[in-house]
């Protein structure tokens, strides 16, 4: 899974409980903008946000975490 992909996971989810990035924003302290930003794969969350936002959402995060990780290790190397 790639970091497109996990945004779009992200935007699903956003989208079932029937919130704007504005409302997700709001609720996780960030800008509407930071939200497009992880929606669109250019960025992605800090992973403890990545941990709440599964929370929220009620959604098993362990593989999109392993798969965040393993991102920011390779961007790292």
């Amino acid at each position: 899974m790639d970091t497109k992909k996990i945004g779009a996971f992200l935007k699903q989810c956003r989208k079932e409980k029937n919130l704007t990035q504005e409302q997700l924003a709001e609720k996780f302290e960030v800008s509407a903008r930071t939200v497009s930003r992880w929606e669109t794969g250019i960025n992605m969350p800090d992973l403890s946000i990545l941990v709440q936002l599964a929370e929220y959402y009620d959604v098993e995060i362990r593989a999109v975490s392993y798969t965040h990780l393993r991102a920011h290790e390779t961007a790292a190397n």
